[in-house]
Formats: structure tokens, C-alpha cells, sequence
């Protein structure tokens, strides 16, 4: 297995750069294969992709100067959010 297969396949926090990253716009078509082989094997990025584009429908028109949230509960879900990302 080549070194940029592994990089991607045991990599759930550059899957879910490259699952945002083309919500937000393109990504390229090795980024996309890369993503692809990801998602084949890792429920867990899978899931993530489906709440992600679930929350920007949901969110979509919405005014954003409306939503806000709280220092401490933006460090407390950036450390969850790290802490599953680490377990893969």
C-alpha cells in the first residue's frame, strides 16, 4: 500500500477537512478518490458527512448574525469533536 493510501485510509481528521472543504467549494479529483476510499471504510466519517450536510440544510438562509455561541461551550465541543477524531 502506497504511503498516500495509508495517509488517507487510518486519517479521519484529513477526511473531514476534505468532507468540509467541498461543502464550502471544490475539491480536486485526487482529494475526491482520496475521500472516497476514506468513507468506503470508516462508518464514522460516513456519519459525520451525513450530520454535516444535515446541519447545513438545516442552517441554509438562516441569518448567521443571529447565532452565537458561548467561549466555553466552543472549547468543550472542540475537545469532544478531538477526542473522538483521536480514537481512529
Amino acid at each position: 500500500m502506497t504511503g498516500a493510501l495509508k495517509k488517507i485510509i487510518y486519517n479521519c481528521k484529513q477526511a473531514t477537512f476534505l468532507i468540509e472543504k467541498r461543502t464550502l467549494g471544490k475539491i480536486t479529483a485526487a482529494e475526491a478518490l482520496q475521500l472516497q476510499v476514506h468513507l468506503a471504510g470508516c462508518s464514522m466519517c460516513r456519519t459525520y458527512q451525513k450530520q454535516s450536510m444535515l446541519i447545513i440544510r438545516l442552517f441554509t438562509g438562516f441569518p448567521s448574525d443571529k447565532i452565537r455561541l458561548d467561549d466555553a461551550f466552543k472549547v468543550k465541543l472542540q475537545q469532544r469533536i478531538e477526542k473522538e477524531m483521536n480514537k481512529n
